[in-house]
């Protein structure tokens, strides 16, 4: 196994011509597609892999510098991508990976057929003619707090990112694994992800993009969908769920897993 395999706990499983590549989003781990995975090996090559800095990774590895900005996950997927020898693939990717693997395929668009981009925000910061859904007062208390106490900080944020029941195995599940990150890095890529701004970057985006979002996020408002929709330099579609919260693929599985089904499987139309 490679260093690369190593770092990243790359598993790959089943086979088929279709490679589908899931990549999650921040505080969680490639454990987040667990409902999603059974549905995809039969007739296709999976491959998951964690982000450095993800509880499940050795922190050594987790380079300050090169992870203060999403380019330096961006260059962790090409390097993936290329370490597998994978010709093109459609990649999943959920919240912050849905705009790192944007900024891969600017790069390498040749290694992408297609983005199913969840839960995803090019800024999260409100801005003239642009709702994010944060100020940036907002934020500096979120950083604060990540700060002051990182374990009461998660138990507070989980059943607010994940919407619904405070007790659901959804929240249980997403407490863990932000909290097995180690808070100075979590507080490093929540600083790297919530002070982002990928607006200017959207339009040389010309992979297709299939945008999936909850109707009602925390960290994503329903508009920013339409916002990617409209800015995007390729073809793009649009599916809002009537689903709750950040990680819908997590606590509401049995409406989201078949609308990511049908957008991996089937292309836009035109």
């Amino acid at each position: 196994m490679g260093i690369v395999e190593e770092a990243h706990n790359i598993k790959i499983l089943g086979s088929g011509q279709q490679t589908i590549v899931l990549a999650h989003g921040f505080g969680t781990d490639q454990s987040v597609w667990k409902h999603l995975v059974p549905h995809l090996v039969d007739n296709n090559r999976v491959i998951l892999y964690d982000n450095i800095g993800a509880g499940t990774t050795n922190p050594d590895y987790f380079d300050f510098g090169r992870y203060a900005s999403l380019e330096g996950f961006a260059y962790d997927v090409i390097a993936i991508l290329e370490e597998l020898q994978i010709q093109s693939c459609v990649f999943v990717g959920h919240s912050v990976s849905a705009m790192i693997g944007a900024i891969a395929s600017i790069t390498r668009p040749d290694l992408f057929s297609k983005i199913v981009m969840v839960s995803a925000s090019p800024r999260y910061i409100n801005d003239v003619d642009y709702f994010g859904g944060f100020e940036q007062e907002e934020l500096n208390q979120l950083f604060e707090a990540m700060q002051s106490n990182y374990k009461a900080w998660c138990s507070g944020f989980a059943p607010l990112a994940v919407g619904g029941d405070m007790d659901s195995v959804a929240v249980q599940e997403f407490s863990r694994t932000l909290f097995n990150m180690r808070p100075d890095i979590a507080l490093s890529v929540a600083q790297t992800i919530f002070q982002s701004d990928l607006r200017h970057l959207l339009c040389h985006v010309t992979i297709p993009c299939h945008i999936v979002q909850s109707m009602k996020d925390l960290a994503v408002p329903v508009v920013v969908s339409e916002y990617l929709h409209q800015n995007l330099g390729g073809e793009s579609i649009v599916e809002v769920m009537q689903t709750d919260g950040h990680l819908p693929q997590l606590s509401s599985p049995d409406i989201v897993i078949p609308v990511l089904l049908r957008h991996i499987r089937f292309d836009i139309s035109v």
